[in-house]
């Protein structure tokens, strides 16, 4: 039998990227964020993932607003990046874990999430820049990216991102054979890029949000897309993945890590660890 070893919430702020490429991690702006993945670096080394859910959101490298699928599976061998526009470094593919994927597209269906399948697919900083920043040496396991839709309104609700995290959750422990599997979520968390609030980070808010996703997760899943934006920025609604990736932990998980940082890019950034309880 499959097992979650864990979860994993982390921004994606593309800066970031761009602080890999250049050298800069030991810089005094980027240190604080980089130093705290130096533990989880220790924890992945200890619970040696066989494959990683990746729930992220593209930014439109794959998809655009002409055609904006709410949740969207891969199923592909390999995961090619492209040029975005950030003057980030081209990614060399990525490898795929096609028939776990289809497994999940079937535990997915099963449940009545309406799925786009995805057996070609482009992957954004979104999934990247995490990568990088989790397995600095350029050898992570297979991907399975789970793409959700926080660009085109009407967006899915935070309770049907906590639902999708449990049938991610109830995939993993129908699978059979001994495999290790971490559920990766990226984005957040508070912080809006335009408009009249252009560089609102919400403290406060995110460090309620961290603690009841970790222990009151039904809190989290109450939250409308109003009151997301309201209290995060308009692209704080990417904490929809975290919400996910909660959700397949299953009913309690155990903090085992957390660094939060403010500003990375006008960026509230932070790296969240769990465990299954």
């Amino acid at each position: 039998m499959a097992e979650c070893v864990g979860g994993i919430a982390t921004s994606h702020v593309p800066a970031l990227g761009g602080a890999i490429a250049k050298g800069l991690k030991e810089d005094p702006y980027w240190r604080p964020f980089f130093d705290g993945f130096k533990s989880v670096h220790a924890w992945l080394a200890a619970k040696r993932p066989d494959a990683v859910v990746v729930i992220y959101n593209d930014h439109g490298l794959n998809f655009f607003l002409d055609k904006m699928p709410t949740f969207a599976v891969g199923a592909a061998p390999v995961y090619a990046n492209a040029d975005e526009g950030w003057g980030l470094p081209v990614q060399t593919p990525y490898q795929g874990a096609p028939e776990l994927s289809w497994r999940l597209i079937e535990r997915l269906v099963a449940d009545e999430f309406d799925i786009t399948t995805c057996q070609e697919m482009l992957v954004d900083h979104a999934l990247t820049v995490p990568v990088q920043m989790l397995w600095p040496a350029g050898d992570p396991p297979p991907v399975i990216p789970v793409a959700v839709n926080t660009v085109q309104h009407p967006l899915p609700s935070a309770a049907r991102c906590l639902k999708l995290g449990r049938s991610i959750g109830r995939f993993i422990a129908e699978e059979a054979g001994a495999k290790r599997i971490l559920v990766l979520a990226t984005g957040g968390l508070s912080h809006q890029l335009d408009g009249e609030r252009a560089g609102f980070i919400n403290k406060p808010f995110d460090l309620e949000f961290l603690d009841n996703l970790v222990g009151h997760p039904e809190r989290v899943g109450a939250l409308t897309t109003h009151q997301i934006v309201e209290q995060a920025g308009t692209q704080g609604v990417e904490l929809l993945m975290w919400a996910a990736m909660r959700g397949a932990l299953g009913e309690r998980a155990r903090r085992v890590g957390q660094t939060y940082h403010i500003p990375i890019s006008n960026t509230a950034a932070c790296v969240l660890t769990l465990e299954p309880a």
